[in-house]
C-alpha cells in the first residue's frame, strides 16, 4: 500500500484530504508543521509528500534539497492557493515531482498522485567510483566541456569556489548560471548548507521585502503567520540572486544594508539575525550601464562583484555542444521512461550547425521534445521544431541570430494576443517594461 505524507497547516483541509486519499487505498499520514514533519521523515519513508508551499516557520520548498536527499524515490508534489508559475519553475527545478493549484478536484490530485507512483526509482550505480567519475573537487563537471572557453569557466569556478567572496555572474539568458552558481556552492565549505536560489525579477516590488527578510505575524495585511525570508533559509549557505538587475532602487539599498552590516530583521520585528552567508547574484544585462542610467547602485555593484565571472553562450563552446546534448539525451529518457540511444546523421547537423540562440535552456527543451516524438531508437531530424531545422540555414552569409529569434517570439507573442502588451509580456515571461525595452531596441513598428 503507498505510503503517502501530507505537510498542510488548515487542519480541515488536511482531514478532508487525508480521510479521501484513505478511501482510496492509500496509507496516509498528516503532519501541520515543518518540525512535524521533520520529526515523521526522520521515523519513516514515504512514497509520496504533498506538501503546502506556505508553512508555519518556513515553506514547503525549504524541505524539498533535504527530501530529495535522504531519500531519492520519494516524489514531492506541492499544493498551493497561490498559484504562480515562477514558484512552479522554481519548485521543480529543486526536485518537485509536480505542482497542483488549490482548489483542486478529487480526480486531479489522484491523477497525479498516480503519476508520482509510476515514477521508476533512481538506478543505484553498481560501481559507486563510476558514479563520482564526472565529479572534481565537489562540483558536477557535466556541463562543463572541454572547449577553451568552457575550461576558462571551470578554472574560474575552482579558483573562487573555496573562498568567501561574492560572485557576480555575467551571461545570456539559458547559459546556465544557476548551475554555474550551485557549482560554486559545492565546492565550497558550504556544501553542506543550504543552496537558495532567487529569481529577483520574479518577486512583486510590494512584497520583496517580506520575500527577502521575513516577517511576523500581524507585521501588515495578509501577515497571517511568521515567515522566513531568503536571507535566513540560506543562513551559512550561499544565496543566489538571479536576475539581480530587476531590483528597485529601494530594495537594493535593503539588499546593500543586509550585505554590509551582515544581519537582517523580519518585517514588523525589532529582533537581529546575524547572517553568515555567502551571495553569488547573476545578470543578462550591462550592469554598467544601469549605474550610469541611474538604474543599479554603483556601491551595491562594487559589493556582489568582488569576484566576476562570464557564462559563455553556446555559439562560443561549439566543440561541446554533442556532449552537451548527450547529457541532455540521458536526462530526458530518464524522465520520459524512454531508451532512445542517439542521433541519426540528419539530426547530429542540426544540432551543430543550429546557433542555439536560447542556449542551454533551449537545447534541454529541444531535445526533450524530441525524444518524446522518437518512436525508434534513434532521434531524426524531423523530431526538432522547424526553427531549429529552418535556423540551420545561413542566408546572405548570416548564421539565424539571437537578435532575430527573439525578434520573431516577441511578434509572435503578439500577434497571438492581438497585440496586446500585457498579455504578450505574460506569455514570453518577463516583465511589461523588459517587452517596451526589447520593442524599442530591435525597433519594432507596432
Amino acid at each position: 500500500m503507498p505510503e503517502i505524507l501530507i505537510i498542510e497547516d488548515d487542519t480541515a483541509f488536511c482531514q478532508m484530504l487525508c480521510k479521501f486519499l484513505t478511501k482510496h487505498g492509500y496509507s496516509v499520514s498528516s503532519s501541520y508543521s515543518l518540525k512535524e514533519a521533520e520529526e515523521k521523515l526522520n521515523a519513516s519513508t514515504f512514497d509520496v509528500i504533498l506538501s503546502d508551499v506556505r508553512l508555519p516557520q518556513g515553506n514547503g520548498l525549504t524541505l524539498l534539497s533535504n527530501i530529495k536527499k535522504a531519500s531519492p524515490k520519494t516524489q514531492v508534489i506541492l499544493m498551493t492557493g497561490y498559484a504562480e508559475v515562477k514558484t512552479a519553475v522554481n519548485a521543480m527545478k529543486q526536485g518537485a515531482f509536480d505542482f497542483i493549484s488549490k482548489p483542486f478536484t478529487p480526480d486531479e490530485i489522484c491523477s497525479v498522485i498516480n503519476k508520482a507512483l509510476q515514477v521508476k526509482a533512481p538506478k543505484v550505480p553498481s560501481n559507486p567510483r563510476k558514479d563520482n567519475s564526472d565529479k572534481k573537487d565537489g562540483i558536477t563537471q557535466t556541463l562543463v566541456g572541454s572547449s577553451e572557453s568552457s575550461q576558462k569557466l571551470w578554472q574560474y569556478v575552482k579558483l573562487v569556489a573555496p573562498t568567501n567572496m561574492s560572485v557576480l555572474l555575467f551571461g545570456e539568458s539559458g547559459t546556465g548560471k544557476e548551475v554555474t552558481a550551485r557549482s560554486i556552492h559545492d565546492a565550497s565549505d558550504r556544501s553542506g548548507q543550504n543552496f537558495v536560489a532567487v529569481d529577483c525579477g520574479a518577486i512583486p516590488k510590494e512584497i520583496a521585502t517580506s520575500e527577502f527578510f521575513g516577517h511576523v505575524k500581524g507585521s501588515f495585511t495578509g501577515a497571517i503567520e511568521d515567515k522566513m525570508g531568503h536571507f535566513e533559509a540560506a543562513n551559512g549557505g550561499t544565496l543566489f540572486l538571479d536576475e539581480i538587475g530587476n531590483l528597485s532602487y529601494e530594495h537594493q539599498v535593503q539588499l546593500l544594508r543586509a550585505i554590509q552590516e551582515r544581519k537582517i530583521k523580519r518585517v514588523g520585528s525589532t529582533k537581529e539575525i546575524p547572517l553568515d552567508l555567502r551571495i553569488v547574484a547573476a545578470t543578462n544585462e550591462n550592469l554598467i550601464e544601469a549605474i550610469e542610467e541611474g538604474r543599479f547602485r554603483e556601491d551595491l555593484y562594487h559589493r556582489l562583484n568582488e569576484f566576476s565571472i562570464v557564462i559563455p553562450p553556446l555559439r562560443d563552446r561549439v566543440d561541446d555542444i554533442m556532449r552537451f546534448v548527450d547529457h541532455f539525451l540521458e536526462k530526458a529518457n530518464e524522465e520520459l521512461g524512454k531508451n532512445v540511444s542517439g542521433f541519426s546523421k540528419e539530426a547530429k547537423e542540426v544540432i551543430q550547425r543550429y546557433s542555439w540562440p536560447g542556449n542551454l535552456r533551449e537545447m534541454k527543451n529541444v531535445i526533450k521534445r524530441a525524444v518524446l516524438f522518437t518512436e525508434g531508437d534513434l532521434v531524426m531530424y524531423d523530431a526538432f521544431p522547424d526553427q531549429v531545422i529552418t535556423g540551420t540555414a545561413e542566408e546572405g552569409g548570416h548564421k539565424f541570430s539571437k537578435s532575430e529569434y527573439e525578434k520573431e517570439r516577441i511578434l509572435n507573442a503578439l500577434k497571438q494576443t492581438n497585440f496586446n502588451k500585457s498579455k504578450a509580456a505574460k506569455l514570453l515571461q518577463m516583465t511589461r517594461k523588459t517587452l517596451y525595452n526589447k520593442i524599442n531596441l530591435y525597433q519594432m513598428e507596432v
